[in-house]
């Protein structure tokens, strides 16, 4: 499976998560030390944010990873890469 997906779809539920609870970006930077850009950054699966800013979000929202055997991409996901 692509990487680059995966860190997508983990942009995707961040997103959700934050919007859940009724957070802006601006607030969930706050919480997480991170800007509102690395936020951004974050929720569109940018590869060039670190481990580190995803785990800063991830515990801002009381989150945490699992891992689990990756689904097989949607056509949707498959438009997205290219």
């Amino acid at each position: 499976m692509d990487y680059s997906l995966l860190i997508c779809r983990l942009g995707k539920q961040i997103r959700e998560k934050r919007m859940n609870r009724g957070l802006t970006q601006a607030n969930l930077a706050e919480l997480a030390g991170l800007t509102r850009q690395k936020v951004i950054a974050v929720e569109k699966g940018s590869l060039s944010v670190s481990m580190s800013a995803y785990a800063r979000v991830l515990g801002a929202l009381d989150c945490e990873l699992a891992v689990i055997p990756a689904a097989m991409p949607t056509l949707e996901e498959l438009g997205e890469l290219f």
